[in-house]
């Protein structure tokens, strides 16, 4: 059922952002030519409901412009258009939903697998809603055995093609990343809890890369120098917001790139995944670091 609501919920907000004003007549009209529809319309009162819905899940707001036949419009659309994480996690559900009402397509877009996106990822978010405390069975690839955790959910985040839940440990009264995929099976409680006001999850993760958080490692400059043409994907895609493009050498054919980050193993690995077109300058423990793996993982090959 709470997939079901949630998937209507990504329809109207698609429905409504991508028509700029539409009057719920309007609304029903395209309803009816979607599989969801059953051939029945949205009530007034459904309808109505699942604004409310969605201002909560979303922090969208649906008003109506009654002057001109009671249309309705996403009144935060730029919200929508700067928030990269809403944006993406909107396109990706409405993307969905038209691949799902039309089935010549399916064979046709290919798309990456996300382990337990939908599973969990919609009862987590229903359980942020409304801010209650969930017990998860949890299956940690370093451990053999599985733990049991209840845990207040602050916030998500996909890396890696995995989701993630930054959430407190009831019983340890830490900040854990618990991933998705290793969830085996999850609850919703009636316990509630109170995210700390002054919680802000860009801002928890800013300095880190990717789902490692290490409080104690200091943020660091950090520069990586690209060869060739791979900084037109560094540049398309920055590796971390606070990216900067600082030097270039046209005759030796480099750029270098800065950061400011906390550089954990995650941000390691990323570096080596572009293997000879990324070197590291600085800080030369980094450097070293880098090194050192690439000098063992040649030993590998050694005949």
């Amino acid at each position: 059922m709470a997939k079901n609501l949630f998937t209507r919920y990504i329809w109207l907000i698609n429905t409504i952002y991508r028509a700029g004003k539409i009057s719920l007549e309007e609304i029903n009209e395209k309803w009816l030519l979607s599989d969801m529809s059953e051939g029945e319309t949205i009530p007034i009162r459904t309808f109505h409901n699942h604004r409310k819905a969605i201002e909560d899940i979303f922090d969208i707001n649906i008003e109506c412009e009654r002057r001109n036949g009671y249309c309705y419009y996403i009144e935060n659309v730029e919200d929508i258009e700067k928030n990269d994480i809403k944006k993406w996690l909107l396109n990706t559900f409405a993307v969905n939903n038209i691949i799902n009402e039309n089935h010549l397509l399916k064979k046709r877009i290919l798309l990456e697998n996300i382990p337990s996106g939908e599973k969990y990822l919609i009862p987590m978010i229903e359980a942020m809603r409304c801010n209650r405390v969930v017990t998860i069975s949890y299956q940690s690839f370093w451990k053999k055995s599985t733990k049991t955790f209840d845990i207040e959910p602050y916030c998500l985040k996909i890396f890696r093609q995995r989701w993630y839940v930054l959430a407190r440990s009831c019983r340890q009264n830490d900040l854990l990343v618990f991933s998705l995929d290793r969830i085996s099976s999850i609850h919703i409680t009636e316990q509630t809890f109170s995210l700390p006001d002054d919680f802000d999850a860009q801002e928890f993760f800013s300095s880190c890369f990717g789902i490692i958080v290490e409080p104690d490692k200091k943020i660091e400059t950090v520069r990586l120098i690209v060869y060739g043409n791979q900084y037109k994907y560094i540049r398309s895609l920055p590796l971390h917001h606070s990216q900067k493009e600082i030097k270039t050498d046209k005759e030796m054919d480099f750029k270098i790139f800065e950061y400011q980050l906390r550089p954990s193993f995650d941000f390691v690995k990323e570096i080596l995944s572009y293997g000879d077109e990324i070197e590291v300058e600085s800080p030369s423990w980094l450097r070293d670091v880098v090194a050192n793996i690439t000098r063992n993982a040649g030993m590998l090959y050694r005949e």
